[in-house]
C-alpha cells in the first residue's frame, strides 16, 4: 500500500529550513530500465528489526515515524503495536496511533477509542473521531465541526486533513470556509483535502503552491496533488523534477512514485548519495513509492545509514516493495 500520509510530510517539511541554495542540474538524470528481481527474505528481514526497535524506542519522534511506516507498509501485520500505541504518554503518538487505527478500520481498537474521545488533547480527540467514524460509529462525528474552528491552528489543520481523509463530499461545506483561513498551514490543509475530494479549487490551490518562490511550499503543493491519484496532474507534478533545490525535486519523485511513474528514479539515486542526510531520507521515500524491486542495493546502504532518521525511511521503502513489481513510466 503506497500511501503519502501528512504525518510524514509534515516531520519532512519541518526539517526542510535551510534549504540547499545550489541549482540542481536543469535535466532529470538517467536511470536504468526496471527489471523484475525477487525480494530478499533477509533485508525485509532486517527492515522489520528496524521498525520493530523504532516502535520502542525513547524519543517521540522515532515512534510516531515508526507507526507512519506502519500506515505506509502492511498496518495488518502491526495491529498489536498499533493498539499499544494508542496508550502511548505521548500525544503525538497517540494521535498517528488513532490514524493508523482508522485507516486499518482495527475493530479490536474501538473499546480505547472511546475511551480516548475524552483524551487530554484536543489534536488526539480529531484522530478519534476519524477512527471511530472509519468504523462505523458516527455519533461524535459532528464535533469535527467544533474542532474546524478550534483556536489551535495545529487542531483545525488535523481536522481539515482528517476530513479530506473522510471522503465524504459533505466536508467541502466546512473546508471551502477553511480554505480562508487566517493561517496559511490550515488554508494549504484546507486545500489538500478539498482536492482529494475532487474539488477544483483545491487543485488550484496545489498548483499554485507548487510554482511558489518557497521550497517548503513546492513540497506541500506537489505531494497534495498527487495524494488522490489521478494521472491527470502527472505534468504539474513532473515540472517538480527540474526544481531549483535537491529537496524538492526529491519530493517531486515521490509524488510522480505516487502516480506510477518512475520518471524521478535516477533523482532518489542520487539524493541516496547525498552527503545531506535529508536528502538521503527523502530519496527513500521517493525510492519506496516508486517501487522497484531492483532498488534493494540501495536501500540495504541506506539501512546501514549513520542517520536513524535515514535508516527507518530505508526500511519503510523495503516494505513498501512488492515481488515482480514493476514502476511504470
Amino acid at each position: 500500500m503506497q500511501k503519502a500520509s501528512l504525518i510524514v510530510l509534515s516531520l519532512i517539511i519541518s526539517a526542510m529550513c535551510g534549504c540547499q541554495s545550489t541549482r540542481v542540474r536543469p535535466t532529470v538524470p538517467t536511470y536504468p530500465e526496471p527489471h523484475p528481481v525477487a525480494l530478499d527474505q533477509g533485508l525485509s528481514a532486517a527492515a522489520k528489526t528496524v521498525l520493530a526497535d523504532a516502535l520502542v524506542a525513547p524519543e517521540t519522534e522515532v515512534r510516531v515515524h515508526a507507526i507512519e511506516a506502519i500506515r505506509l507498509t502492511d498496518p495488518q501485520e502491526h495491529s498489536a503495536d498499533i493498539l499499544h500505541a494508542m496508550r502511548d504518554p505521548q500525544p503525538q503518538v497517540r494521535f498517528a496511533a488513532a490514524l493508523a487505527a482508522g485507516d486499518l478500520r482495527l475493530q479490536e481498537s474501538r473499546s480505547i477509542l472511546l475511551e480516548m474521545a475524552s483524551d487530554t488533547s484536543p489534536n488526539v480527540r480529531v484522530a478519534v473521531l476519524y477512527a471511530l467514524h472509519r468504523l462505523g460509529d458516527t455519533h461524535l462525528s459532528h464535533e469535527l465541526e467544533a474542532f474546524a474552528r478550534d483556536a489551535s491552528p495545529l487542531v483545525r489543520g488535523n481536522t481539515a486533513m482528517v476530513l479530506g481523509m473522510l471522503g465524504e463530499p459533505t466536508a467541502l461545506r466546512i473546508l471551502k470556509v477553511m480554505r480562508l483561513d487566517q493561517n496559511p498551514a490550515v488554508r494549504q490543509q484546507a486545500s489538500e483535502a478539498m482536492w482529494k475530494l475532487h474539488d477544483q479549487a483545491g487543485l488550484e490551490d496545489l498548483v499554485a503552491l507548487s510554482l511558489s518562490k518557497h521550497p517548503d511550499d513546492q513540497m506541500i503543493g506537489l505531494i497534495g496533488l498527487a495524494e488522490p491519484r489521478d494521472s491527470r496532474v502527472r505534468q504539474r507534478v513532473r515540472n517538480g523534477l527540474t526544481a531549483d533545490y535537491p529537496e524538492v525535486t526529491l519530493v517531486a519523485a515521490r509524488a510522480m512514485g505516487m502516480l506510477g511513474s518512475d520518471e524521478g528514479y535516477g533523482l532518489a539515486l542520487q539524493g541516496a548519495n547525498s552527503a545531506d542526510k535529508r536528502q538521503r531520507q527523502l530519496a527513500a521515500f521517493a525510492i519506496g513509492a516508486i517501487g522497484r524491486p531492483d532498488s534493494q542495493p540501495q536501500l540495504r546502504k541506506l539501512m546501514a545509514d549513520p542517520a536513524p532518521d535515514v535508516r527507518l525511511a530505508a526500511a519503510t521503502a523495503l516494505l513498501q516493495l512488492k515481488p515482480a513489481s514493476v514502476a511504470q513510466r
